[in-house]
């Protein structure tokens, strides 16, 4: 009998994106066969407002939600024996809008989309809320920012939508779509420290959302929303700053021009080769995986893109060698090989992430 790893698949609400919260949507587990790719039957475990990022805990033992709304909220639920999910506590995320989640030793940090704040969770040693984040409903820290770019429609004011680690573990960066910045705050025993600068400006209108480190920590690649691109930056752990090198478009058409609007979501790397979601806007084109070779000098090749059977791919994640995709309007989750087929396909409504369920 083959191996089976759990996913838990987080939702937006039923009629989709910017819709109201709190109509029935939740977190959905899912089993992975680690031999063929293939999904098991989904089984909705717990409704709970607009869970469109979840989190686990190392420990295995909590899944943190974030509740996409305004304002936005966290929840901590604590994983049952029989993989069920029991809600301990509700908090405020400290900003509208939270869109992504990153724990990390005894915190948990909170990229607030609409208004662009960073929010700070501290974390007791076995993964809950801390007392006083409870008893005040709120986070420990929550950093504002200011600033605009050019495009009039998606850059008014500040929005952040990933947070991630350095390697060296001494900072967070913030990637903000809205200001075409990644914000950078240094660690410290008590939290975050005031904010330190910026960890790179990118060129107006990038949009950077989503992020990603070389496994050596030499380089960033960055994930540009609104310029259909993937920035390649040398990463300088000293100071804390990446330069930009590289630009590679996200899908080989736009090279030449092919009249089609891109927009990248997520991006991780598997080994050596770099993924990327990639949405088509309108009618014209289909969404795809993007595969981008990664060269031993940390450039990237041209990328070779792969159809995805249905639009929006809003979050991916590797597992043992799977590419698992969260089609959010396609209403599936869907499962590819290495090679670009689709094995597998189960319907869930409306999918926004995608996280492997941590071992207890």
């Amino acid at each position: 009998m083959s191996a089976t790893t759990p996913l838990w698949i987080g939702t937006f609400p039923r009629a989709g994106i910017g819709t109201q919260a709190g109509l029935g949507e939740g977190v959905w587990r899912v089993d992975l066969d680690e031999t063929t790719g293939a999904l098991g039957a989904p089984r909705f475990v717990v409704e709970t407002p607009a869970p469109t990022f979840v989190a686990t805990h190392p420990s295995g033992r909590w899944l943190y939600a974030a509740g996409e709304s305004e304002p936005g909220t966290l929840t901590a639920f604590e994983v049952d024996d029989d993989g069920g999910l029991t809600a301990r506590a509700v908090v405020a995320s400290g900003g509208s809008g939270p869109c992504h989640l990153l724990v990390v030793d005894d915190a948990l940090y909170v990229a607030n989309y609409v208004d662009g704040v960073l929010g700070v969770v501290p974390l007791t040693p076995d993964g809950a809320f801390a007392p006083d984040v409870v008893a005040s409903g709120r986070p420990a820290q929550a950093f504002g920012h200011t600033g605009a770019g050019p495009d009039v429609d998606r850059q008014e004011g500040p929005h952040a939508h990933f947070v991630a680690l350095t390697p060296d573990g001494r900072h967070v960066v913030v990637a903000d779509l809205g200001t075409d910045e990644l914000r950078r705050y240094a660690r410290g025993e008590d939290g975050l420290l005031t904010p330190d600068g910026l960890a790179a400006t990118l060129g107006p209108g990038t949009g950077p959302r989503h992020v990603v480190f070389a496994s050596d920590g030499s380089r960033l690649y960055v994930a540009g929303e609104l310029d259909a691109s993937v920035h390649v930056l040398l990463w300088d752990a000293a100071t804390a700053t990446g330069t930009a090198v590289q630009r590679v478009p996200a899908v080989p058409g736009e090279a030449s021009g092919d009249g089609v609007r891109r927009s990248p979501s997520h991006v991780l790397l598997d080994g050596d080769r770099l993924v990327l979601g990639v949405r088509a806007l309108g009618l014209r084109g289909p969404d795809v995986l993007s595969v981008f070779d990664v060269h031993a000098d940390g450039s990237l090749g041209d990328p070779r893109t792969q159809p995805l059977g249905g639009p929006t791919p809003r979050h991916l994640e590797v597992v043992h060698g799977w590419t698992v995709v969260a089609l959010q309007d396609a209403h599936a989750v869907v499962v590819h090989d290495p090679h670009g087929a689709q094995v597998s396909r189960v319907e869930v409504r409306s999918p926004a992430c995608v996280v492997p369920v941590a071992p207890r």
